[in-house]
């Protein structure tokens, strides 16, 4: 999210974290590779499940609410509806404190993460970054957060 211009949509700081749980929740690799092994400084599914939906409650609304505050337009919204419906779900069956391991093996978690690819792809592009990227450690978040 480096190349994210910080002063163009007027809720940036929640744009960034929906950014931020929905690249952690498209990318599988990551998910293997941090999630269920363990590895510190990314948090869990459920942080990012947070992260995705603490500040714009999109566990209660559409983000068509926030199009010209989070959103760019009605599409990048749709998208997210998309993700955070299929997160959830899955999510609300396995239960918050459930291990990496019981929702990546969830039969529906492809399609959440085909949803949450997406919707990452459309929003890291429509902000001139690069969506392949690594995602990003909490503590990076943190200091992008504070960013100006």
């Amino acid at each position: 999210m480096g190349g994210m211009p910080v002063n163009d949509m007027p809720w940036w700081r929640w744009r960034t974290n929906v950014r931020s749980a929905l690249h952690m929740l498209s990318d599988p690799a990551f998910q293997r590779e941090c999630w269920a092994a363990g590895v510190a400084g990314y948090g869990d599914v459920t942080d990012a499940v947070y992260r995705l939906v603490e500040d714009t409650w999109l566990d209660n609304w559409s983000a068509e609410r926030y199009v010209g505050t989070i959103f760019r337009d009605a599409q990048e919204a749709a998208l997210v509806d998309t993700a955070v419906l299929r997160v959830l779900r899955i999510l609300h069956q396995v239960g918050a404190d459930a291990p990496a391991g019981a929702y990546l093996e969830h039969p529906a978690w492809p399609e959440a993460v085909r949803a949450a690819r997406e919707a990452h792809v459309m929003l890291a592009t429509n902000d001139g970054d690069e969506p392949d990227e690594q995602p990003h450690s909490l503590d990076v978040l943190a200091i992008m957060l504070r960013a100006v």
